[in-house]
């Protein structure tokens, strides 16, 4: 009963909310905090030396580099792509319309050392997509843009599934109060649908760069995994823990918690930012 007077704003239809509370906070600190902590703690027994010697290497910065730049830039792609695949599946009818909307559900299925190995075959040398790309100069397998490649095929649900039920509550009389109003097409979409749309959009970007980030299994094949070139913070730290060096890989995966959470925090008080503008 503390916690239902002191925290709820409004009654609740729904009995239980201390005990709902509790349930709650129990699952997140097995599932979410102990997990994290014992990594921090792990990190804590490291000298300040030691710490900046196992995060601040030139191998493992360029492995920073390589892994946020490659997930940012296949978030943005995603962002884009996966509102023109949310648009088409739900404003469109057309043959075949369930097996694509089935298909981008494939990267969640599909175990990701399947997509590693089904990437590399298409994009090496010798390779469907491969053989035709490499006579123009672009290599894409056992490269930087292979590792790109992967993360945006594993990000791409994540934004088509979070933009599309908005689209599907979105009113088809906007769209046509504002062509009566005079609007043309893309005055309509800028200044009607995708203001409406950012919040959706904020977090499926969110989430497809999240996934990026800790992706593993379907990068390690496409990647190369050559050091200080292709070479993903991930697996400099599968590394460093084949090699029992145990304080070194908690200190990488702290960094990436922190570096992540910090643009994960800015994401979402700029979604909030943006709520707070269409309230007014």
């Amino acid at each position: 009963m503390i916690f239902s007077k002191t925290l709820l704003r409004k009654p609740s239809v729904l009995p239980g909310f201390d005990l709902a509370l509790g349930l709650t906070l129990m699952y997140l600190t097995l599932i979410v905090l102990i997990p994290l902590s014992a990594a921090f703690l792990k990190t804590f027994t490291m000298t300040w030396s030691a710490f900046l010697e196992a995060v601040a290497s030139p191998r493992v910065v360029a492995s920073y580099k390589l892994t946020f730049g490659a997930s940012l830039a296949a978030a943005v792609v995603n962002a884009v792509f996966g509102l023109l695949v949310a648009w088409v599946l739900v404003r469109y009818e057309f043959f075949g319309k369930r097996i694509i909307d089935a298909l981008v559900d494939l990267p969640f299925a599909l175990p990701t050392a399947v997509a590693g190995i089904t990437l590399t075959g298409l994009y090496a040398g010798n390779g469907w997509i491969g053989q035709y790309l490499e006579p123009l100069g672009l290599k894409v397998a056992f490269t930087p843009i292979g590792v790109f490649v992967a993360m945006t095929f594993i990000g791409l649900p994540f934004v088509v599934r979070t933009v599309q039920p908005v689209l599907e509550d979105l009113a088809s009389e906007l769209e046509e109060a504002s062509a009566t109003l005079g609007a043309t097409r893309l005055q309509t979409f800028t200044r009607v649908i995708l203001p409406i749309l950012t919040p959706a959009l904020l977090t499926g970007f969110a989430l497809a760069f999240a996934r990026a980030l800790g992706e593993y299994g379907s990068i390690i094949f496409i990647a190369g995994n050559m050091p200080m070139v292709s070479e993903i913070t991930p697996l400099i730290i599968i590394t460093k823990l084949e090699q029992y060096d145990y304080q070194g890989a908690t200190a990488i995966a702290v960094v990436m918690l922190m570096m992540s959470f910090v643009m994960l925090l800015a994401i979402n008080a700029l979604q909030a930012w943006t709520r707070k503008r269409q309230g007014q």
